[in-house]
């Protein structure tokens, strides 16, 4: 590594969070991690817990004293919720990250991004990072996260550089969304194939995900030549994204996916769940939406190009290899949830 032993991460209890404290506690550096929470996990890896909001300056302040570096990966994720939540942590608090880092003289800060920044409702099919921000976004979380992620390439300056990763459906043993919210699904029978199943998309394995936000701290220290940008990450071929779930779900002995839906079936639905769960204010996410239908049923898949060439990025984990270790790591769970040996 080209910068200093100490660095802050927020939202380093998470999925993504976790795993890059774990890599960076690897090489001996020095890690803060800012949330809401007391998480173990992390201090069980010799890392620093710090309580607080990102939505609270003053806490941030504090946090990033003494660093050059800030990964943050803090961020409401999902697809259902008050906007006015999602603004405040994911707009206003990364604002509050920036101002941070410029007050204290932070030299570098690594954006945790998503690809929806880009989703428009179309099929993305091997698309650069030209590609413009979506014009409608089907959910608060695409919206909040297209405002902060053009606030931090924006502050991009000499003093303050700053890139963004956009990982898009990480995935592998750790996972507290993605591959446990489909086996539920799937193990309940609940899951349809939206339009024709041949749709492809990108998955990124989180070690590969952690090894791009390493590899943009390292440029960021030394050529900048990812100053100011974003970079998509994803495996070295799209996957067809019901073939491999399918595929996955032979493996961990879950029922196929075998029923159909329309795309304009499930976007119907979506809408209409939408409605209703907003009248009665249901704060669950609906098992439908509009932005679902679409994600389901819809190419959306990304050229890492720039990623290879300006961060030197490639897979460590191939998406043969990340497969095992997910099914080893879910059996291991499933042995020790009821006592097999």
């Amino acid at each position: 590594m080209s910068y200093s032993d100490r660095v802050l991460v927020t939202g380093g209890g998470g999925f993504i969070g976790l795993a890059l404290v774990r890599a960076l506690r690897a090489q001996g550096i020095k890690v803060r991690v800012l949330g809401r929470n007391r998480y173990p996990a992390v201090e069980v890896l010799g890392a620093t817990c710090m309580l607080g909001d990102i939505r609270n300056l003053d806490t941030l302040n504090h946090a990033v004293t003494g660093c050059d570096t800030v990964f943050h990966v803090a961020a409401k994720a999902g697809i259902w919720g008050d906007f006015a939540d999602y603004y405040s942590i994911n707009v206003l608090g990364t604002l509050n990250v920036l101002a941070a880092c410029q007050t204290n003289n932070v030299s570098a800060l690594v954006y945790t991004s998503t690809p929806s920044v880009v989703f428009d409702g179309q099929d993305l099919c091997g698309v650069d990072e030209s590609t413009p921000y979506s014009k409608k976004p089907l959910c608060h979380y695409a919206t909040t996260k297209i405002l902060a992620e053009q606030q931090v390439l924006r502050a991009n300056c000499e003093q303050l550089r700053t890139a963004a990763i956009r990982p898009h459906l990480v995935w592998g043993p750790g996972d507290t969304n993605l591959i446990p919210r489909l086996m539920e699904r799937g193990r309940e029978k609940s899951l349809r194939i939206v339009g024709n199943g041949q749709n492809k998309v990108d998955i990124a394995y989180i070690d590969n995900v952690v090894h791009a936000h390493l590899l943009a701290a390292d440029n960021l220290h030394t050529t900048a030549t990812a100053a100011g940008r974003p970079f998509f990450i994803g495996q070295q071929e799209p996957v067809v994204l019901w073939n491999w779930i399918n595929e996955l779900f032979a493996r961990m002995e879950v029922p196929q996916v075998s029923r159909r839906v329309s795309p304009g079936i499930a976007a119907g639905a979506g809408l209409l769940m939408e409605m209703i769960y907003g009248v009665l204010a249901i704060e669950r996410e609906p098992k439908m939406t509009r932005f679902l239908a679409e994600q389901l049923s819809l190419s959306h898949w990304f050229s890492r190009k720039n990623a290879e060439k300006i961060l030197g990025y490639s897979d460590q984990v191939s998406t043969a290899e990340g497969v095992e270790k997910l099914v080893k790591s879910e059996k291991q769970k499933v042995s020790t949830t009821f006592g097999i040996i």
